[in-house]
């Protein structure tokens, strides 16, 4: 009898502390916010999705070297004297692009938001936004490319490159036989000149 009164004790104590905080919060301002339509403001320095200003990336591959989980994979085609890479040839800072940026992809089904690329990017074009929602049902399109350039361009571009090299060959090629021909002739006449002198000496 006595464990039976008790037990009744402790579920209408239980119950009088359950109601007792939620009438003591019910009149207390509201701590949650009504999402996705309000949002809370973000820190000044979060780390979120990472973007990339392609006009003003130069191809060093900096920022793929310092990934610590190899997200990043870019791909550069060397640019030919009078092509000129992107819209203007030069970043918003006036420095000279000289390869083509033909794959830039960030994998952010890897990417940890480490920021570690930020910092070592000479032209400041790889940094942090406040975008954190993207969730994809596939992880392929966790993918990102920004790369500005279709496949076939890229491939022109390197057809391009392999003929304008084959070219450099062809020329180099055509400068060392040129010059080991007029070595050649200029070794034959000063023999012929030695040879001239002897005969000259011994008439003598």
């Amino acid at each position: 009898m006595k464990r039976y009164f008790k037990n009744i004790y402790q579920a209408f104590s239980t119950i009088f502390t359950g109601m007792s905080i939620t009438f003591r919060h019910f009149f207390k301002k509201s701590v949650t916010i009504q999402y996705p339509e309000q949002r809370l403001q973000l820190p000044e320095r979060e780390r979120n999705r990472i973007t990339v200003n392609i006009d003003d990336c130069i191809g060093c591959d900096q920022c793929a070297k310092a990934c610590p989980v190899s997200c990043i994979e870019i791909e550069t085609i060397k640019a030919v004297p009078g092509d000129v890479v992107g819209k203007t040839g030069v970043t918003s800072q006036g420095k000279k692009k000289v390869l083509h940026i033909s794959k830039f992809t960030i994998d952010f089904a890897k990417c940890c938001f480490c920021q570690l690329c930020v910092f070592p990017c000479p032209t400041n074009c790889i940094y942090m936004t406040n975008v954190f929602e993207y969730s994809e049902y596939k992880r392929e399109n966790l993918i990102y490319n920004f790369a500005a350039m279709t496949p076939q361009e890229a491939e022109a571009k390197r057809q391009k490159l392999a003929e304008y090299q084959a070219e450099q060959a062809r020329k180099k090629e055509e400068a060392a036989k040129t010059t080991a021909t007029t070595k050649a002739q200029t070794e034959s006449s000063q023999q012929y000149n030695t040879n001239v002198n002897k005969q000259n000496n011994q008439t003598s």
